[in-house]
């Protein structure tokens, strides 16, 4: 059975902010060319959501993926503000609300700082900050499917040529981890 695979790009740049999601993404389509892609900083620039139409897409899709960078141990602002403006109650979560139920979600993320800034030692770990994201999903009877992280893709380094490629690098990587976590859905 093929999946519906909706991939919500959270950055709020893309296009001049990030190699590692912007490569993420690139490779995605490239392994999976049926996905629709919600690249919400082209959508909306603005913030102002079409709710219908997102819950419309949310509705087609299967599987559901959350791209997004680490910000200050959460989501983007816009990719959160997506996610309060369309799950809404009475469409992904109270008595009739149950239009994401049995669906698969995934978190897709990325971190400028390295593994060692999310650890115990440090305070918190990636499984701790994606809480609510996990929290979210319980709530609206979404399947939550795991994650993927790569740390240490700092926008700043794209600006050495050695450091880029790592980052392009690592950011294949990701996408080929994450390609197979769908499959096996």
């Amino acid at each position: 059975m093929s999946k519906n695979i909706l991939i919500v790009a959270g950055h709020p740049d893309l296009k001049n902010d990030s190699l590692a999601n912007k490569t993420i993404l690139e490779e995605l389509k490239k392994a999976l060319p049926e996905v629709e892609l919600d690249i919400l900083s082209d959508l909306y620039p603005d913030y102002q959501i079409d709710v219908a139409a997102e819950q419309d897409k949310l509705r087609e899709a299967d599987v559901i993926i959350f791209q997004y960078p680490l910000y200050w141990y959460m989501t983007p602002s816009l990719l959160n503000k997506w996610i309060e403006r369309v799950f809404v109650h009475g469409f992904s979560h109270g008595s009739t609300g149950d239009a994401l139920k049995g669906k698969y979600l995934v978190a897709s993320l990325t971190t400028g700082a390295g593994e060692a800034a999310y650890s115990a030692e440090a305070g918190t770990t990636i499984d701790d900050l994606l809480a609510p994201i996990r929290l979210t999903a319980k709530l609206t009877q979404l399947n939550y499917a795991g994650h993927i992280v790569t740390h240490g893709v700092s926008y700043s380094l794209r600006e050495d040529a050695n450091k880029a490629q790592e980052m392009v690098v690592k950011s294949q990587e990701h996408a080929q981890k994450l390609v197979a976590l769908v499959n096996g859905l």
